[in-house]
């Protein structure tokens, strides 16, 4: 059985999970429509687990914040990151990443 679920509901499921404070709205958005994407290319449903989601993705304000966790020396530039790992735009500024 699969229920579809758009970009509200998909941000109402952190909430109700009480991650609501685990990724800014544009994040969410950002990870709704890369998952939305995922899915479609695989051809098949993808069960929502928020859990999961929060444990796999990271967002990062900026480049210096990513390297206080990753290290500068080994990543001084977003192609750095690319090359390691999806990178994920959030439209103002910032990004998500799957964790590696």
């Amino acid at each position: 059985m699969v229920i579809t679920i758009d970009n509200h509901d998909f941000i109402q499921a952190f909430k109700d999970a009480g991650r609501e404070d685990q990724f800014s709205l544009d994040a969410l958005t950002v990870l709704f429509h890369h998952l939305e994407e995922w899915e479609s290319q695989m051809s098949e449903p993808m069960e929502l687990d928020v859990i999961a989601i929060c444990c796999d993705y990271e967002e990062y304000d900026s480049i210096e914040d990513f390297q206080r966790d990753y290290g500068e020396e080994m990543y001084s530039s977003i192609e750095d990151i690319k090359e390691r790992t999806l990178l994920l735009a959030k439209p103002i500024s910032g990004f998500v990443i799957q964790k590696f």
